[in-house]
């Protein structure tokens, strides 16, 4: 459970579902770079989980639709130097992308009028910068 990967408090991926592969990086590390395989590809099948309610599965999936593929999702990391890192920053930006997908939906913005008060500032607004602005017009006229 410790190298579980915590969603929220409802949500954790056992360590079991996700697929973990290393490659050879482009990123920094000079020659240590033609050698180590640092580069982390992290792979979480989504549409088949058990980790997750139905309900929240059928969210992110909706959600993720245009980053699976055939229901999974992939992370790849190769910023750092060592694969322990790369391997983290996979799982914490999973981790994120999950949280994202399957927070409830925000509440929708309820209409409400202006209030009288503010409608006339905004009217008394408007008139002064009109006032303003037709001045400026008609004293312009001496400097030509």
């Amino acid at each position: 459970m410790p190298d579980d990967l915590v969603i929220n408090k409802s949500v954790v991926i056992p360590q079991a579902e996700l697929v973990v592969r290393f490659s050879r990086s482009s990123g920094p590390g000079g020659q240590g770079v033609n050698t180590a395989d640092s580069r982390v590809q992290l792979s979480f099948d989504l549409a088949n989980s058990g980790s997750m309610s139905e309900f929240l599965r059928e969210r992110a999936l909706a959600r993720l639709s245009s980053k699976l593929v055939d229901g999974v999702i992939t992370i790849t990391a190769s910023e750092q130097r060592s694969q322990l890192q790369n391997r983290k920053a996979a799982e914490q930006r999973l981790g994120q992308l999950l949280r994202e997908a399957i927070a409830p939906p925000a509440r929708t913005r309820k209409a409400t009028r202006p209030t009288k008060g503010s409608v006339e500032r905004r009217l008394n607004t408007k008139k002064t910068r009109s006032v303003t602005k037709r001045l400026r017009r008609s004293g312009s006229s001496s400097h030509e």
